[in-house]
């Protein structure tokens, strides 16, 4: 079993892939494309890294307003959303990304990625700690089974 994480941006989709084991999540790309509307090789490029890794399992990092509101990115998150699960006949779960792009930042300013470099990066990083939230989300849901039958 192995996760994708996906941050779908404006023009990016950034691409990363769990071991599958649900232990650690490698970025794995930045999907671009020239206008926002245009998915169609996107969603070609996304099912060819499901097929790749053997991907059962998709999440979408989900651009809440930082006062919990949804805009517009988030009905464009949606249909995305929508696209991949008919596409893939993947589940496609949502995941909260609020502060991924600032984390991703920080991170690349820690490891002494030039300010003008970061540009390149930060889709593939900000997909990356997407998928580490909602593993360790899952880790979290199996501890408490775990639990509950003891």
């Amino acid at each position: 079993m192995r996760i994708m994480g996906l941050d779908f941006g404006s023009k990016t989709v950034g691409v990363a892939i769990s071991d599958s084991l649900l232990i650690t999540a490698q970025g794995k790309e930045i999907i671009r494309r020239e206008q926002e509307n245009k998915l169609r090789q996107t969603l070609a490029r996304i099912e060819q890294l499901i097929l790749e890794y053997q991907v059962t399992d998709i999440v979408l990092g989900l651009p809440k307003n930082m006062n919990n509101t949804e805009g517009e990115r988030v009905e464009k998150t949606l249909e995305f959303k929508e696209m991949l699960e008919r596409r893939t006949g993947l589940p496609v779960h949502t995941w909260d990304e609020r502060l991924t792009t600032v984390a991703a930042d920080r991170a690349m300013m820690e490891a002494d990625i030039r300010r003008e470099d970061r540009h390149l990066h930060v889709d593939r990083i900000a997909a990356i700690f997407i998928l580490e939230g909602y593993m360790a989300y899952l880790k979290n849901q199996g501890n408490k089974e775990t639990a509950d039958t003891i």
